[in-house]
């Protein structure tokens, strides 16, 4: 006990006790990073059976003044209506399918017959010089046409991390959000949005349409988990080994100590 008196200095307890910090901050944060990891997991899981599954009457997954349920997301449904190209927006920051071109996504409403308007994202367009105004945006079909396409949730700022800003330029918007749209147009809008897949009749130009999600990467979250769990493995060798290191170098130093007393004195110191 008396070698280890040492880890009673000031410096020692100061360096044990951010030890005993660190083990179970790295260890919670290697279960953060699983939960990440099977979030993504069950995210990717979700995605593939929505894609996999068969198109359904949009109104069987949302409703006026709801929203899907998230296990519907990304879910095929159908439509069918006459796009109010009068009420259509642009949403601001939004990038290609390249994930580098910036630029709008057009949100054309859906006017069906029972009165009620579904929101379509109907593709992906480049900004022009001016975005204060509104783009040169490909021309919706006219008359009666028949949509299919993945249904979405409104978007949010919490969920999204985009800020709704105010005062826009007029038709320009920052995130889809149908309660948003329904007070502007004064009619029920149908919770989320769909992003356009098909349309009946298809028009000759439309809006660069949007990809598949991606759902087949897992990321790198796992990998992340177990290397804090190493880390938090690390910190007690990496003690012992700073421990043992202290204990040999005061042990040399003793000896070197023991060496000098004991070495006999100079002749000449003698004789003096």
């Amino acid at each position: 006990m008396y070698r280890l008196r040492f880890l009673l200095s000031r410096q020692w307890v100061i360096l044990t006790l951010l030890a005993l910090a660190l083990v179970p901050a790295m260890i919670e944060l290697g279960f953060w990073q699983l939960h990440r990891h099977e979030a993504r997991v069950a995210h990717n899981e979700l995605i593939a059976r929505s894609l996999a599954a068969p198109a359904v009457p949009v109104t069987k997954l949302t409703a006026a003044g709801g929203e899907p349920d998230r296990d519907d997301w990304f879910r095929s449904v159908e439509a069918t209506g006459r796009y109010d190209t009068d009420h259509e927006v642009v949403v601001r920051q939004r990038t290609a399918s390249d994930g580098q071109s910036i630029g709008y996504f057009v949100l054309t409403p859906l006017a069906r017959d029972d009165g009620t308007v579904l929101l379509v994202n109907r593709g992906w367009i480049p900004a022009g010089g001016d975005l204060t105004k509104f783009p040169d945006v490909p021309a919706a079909p006219r008359g009666e046409v028949s949509v299919t396409g993945r249904i979405m949730a409104s978007e949010t700022t919490e969920a999204s991390g985009i800020k709704d800003k105010p005062g826009l330029p007029d038709r320009q918007v920052m995130l889809i959000d149908s309660d948003q749209r329904a007070e502007a147009l004064d009619r029920p809008v149908l919770g989320g949005y769909v992003q356009l897949t098909a349309s009946s009749p298809e028009p000759r130009e439309h809006p660069e349409r949007l990809p598949d999600p991606e759902h087949d990467s897992i990321g790198p979250h796992m990998a992340y988990a177990v290397q804090w769990w190493l880390f938090a493995a690390g910190v007690p060798v990496g003690w012992g080994v700073l421990v043992r290191r202290e204990l040999r170098d005061r042990a040399r130093a003793r000896t070197e100590a023991d060496d000098a007393a004991r070495a006999p004195a100079p002749a000449g110191a003698a004789a003096g």
